[in-house]
């Protein structure tokens, strides 16, 4: 593939984050910290209330003497009372009855007012002691849950491809040191076997590139040759630049292995100029099936591996091509850049596909009908090829059946 020239002024390299995007408000998830203050709080409340509830009685059973007055005057001719609290006994004129009510009236007032008195303070005290204890909670829960951040950092580190980070917790040899043990002891496994496949890597990429490195060698020198009839320079050209290709493939497939499905080496690569590489390579066998291919390619640069890209493209629309309908057939090629993201969208006639076995489409060595299962129609490594590609740039892939008959393929990668 000819190198894509550079824009002006590149975007910068955007770096994959494998944690779910954050929701706006942070503070307001239900995290296990929270839940833990929540807990520790509303029982503290419940029990306050109960607490206050039974001080509350207890005290106004001690006071209350019921209906009856604490005392009673029988009798008496010059008995003065005086009383601020009490205006209804300050006069001289009632008779002894109704003076003896008032006393008992002043008396009950004077308790009820007690009673909510210690009611309001009470409550004052607790909703005090309530923010006291949700504070101290959410501390404490903080203190006991931070094995458990340790352990989420560390896991987002692996999750980054550094398998070499260990948590190493250290304190008490409770339940949270356990499972920390444990996700190290997984994290050495995994690294091993990391290990291993980049060893794995090393040697196939040595076995792929050896023979492939042979053709190039003797096409060259075949083509080198002048007295080469014309037609067998043409082939010759054809085979070297199809080895060529074939060549970058295989680096590029190697690239994404060592990477661990993630491409670290991104590039500026625009998704029209890709699409189109791909159409002038499926050009000849879609006029040899009567399928025309069309729609519009607009500009759409993204940070990833250009041979890589040309691959997802290429798949693409060769699938679109040979599993198309035999007479009146079109591909539909575009590319756009929707909500802040490139698409690339391949939409194509052909046969029904049920919604059920979309699924079925992405795996490897599938095919959905036993006319699709034709040598010349590749080996059903094709959309497996594409997904994994494009989940390596961070992007995802979406497949529908299109209304009449055919698929729409849609990828969609970040800017």
């Amino acid at each position: 593939m000819a190198a894509t020239p550079a824009p002006p002024q590149a975007p910068p390299k955007p770096t994959w984050d494998p944690r779910r995007p954050q929701p706006p408000f942070p503070w307001l998830r239900p995290t296990i910290r929270i839940r833990l203050t929540l807990l520790y709080g509303g029982m503290f409340l419940i029990a306050g209330i109960l607490l206050l509830s039974i001080i509350y009685l207890l005290a106004a059973q001690a006071i209350s003497t019921g209906n009856q007055p604490l005392f009673k005057i029988v009798s008496g001719t010059q008995i003065r009372v005086s009383s601020e609290n009490c205006p209804a006994i300050n006069t001289t004129s009632l008779p002894l009855s109704d003076f003896n009510d008032a006393i008992a009236h002043c008396v009950d007032q004077q308790r009820q007012e007690a009673l909510d008195n210690l009611l309001s303070r009470s409550l004052l005290a607790l909703l005090g002691l309530a923010v006291i204890a949700f504070a101290f909670g959410y501390a404490m829960a903080g203190r006991v849950l931070s094995p458990l951040g340790r352990i989420t950092r560390t896991a987002r580190q692996v999750a980054g491809s550094d398998l070499s980070r260990r948590i190493e917790l250290d304190g008490p040899d409770d339940e949270l040191k356990e499972l920390a043990d444990t996700f190290d002891d997984m994290l050495e496994r995994l690294e091993r076997a990391f290990t291993a496949q980049q060893r794995f890597v090393g040697n196939a990429s040595h076995e792929l590139r050896t023979p492939l490195a042979i053709n190039r060698t003797l096409l060259e020198v075949h083509l080198s040759d002048p007295n080469a009839p014309v037609e067998l320079q043409q082939l010759g050209k054809t085979l070297l630049a199809t080895n060529e290709r074939s060549e970058q493939l295989v680096e590029g497939l190697l690239l994404l292995a060592r990477s661990d499905n993630q491409i670290v080496e991104r590039k500026p690569v625009d998704l029209a100029e890709v699409a189109t590489q791909a159409i002038d390579q499926v050009h000849a066998e879609a006029e040899a099936k009567g399928v025309i291919i069309r729609g519009e390619r607009k500009p759409a640069v993204v940070q990833g591996n250009g041979v890589l890209l040309e691959r997802i493209a290429l798949n693409l629309v060769q699938n679109a091509v040979r599993y198309n309908v035999l007479e009146g057939g079109w591909v539909e090629v575009t590319t756009e850049i929707e909500h802040g993201q490139a698409v690339l969208t391949v939409t194509n006639t052909g046969p029904v596909v049920p919604a059920y076995e979309i699924d079925n489409l992405f795996e490897p060595f599938r095919r959905l009908r036993t006319e699709r299962t034709g040598s010349d129609k590749g080996v059903g490594l094709g959309l497996s090829i594409v997904r994994s590609v494009a989940r390596a740039h961070g992007g995802h892939i979406q497949a529908r059946p299109r209304e009449g008959g055919g698929l729409v393929m849609r990828v969609t990668l970040p800017l």
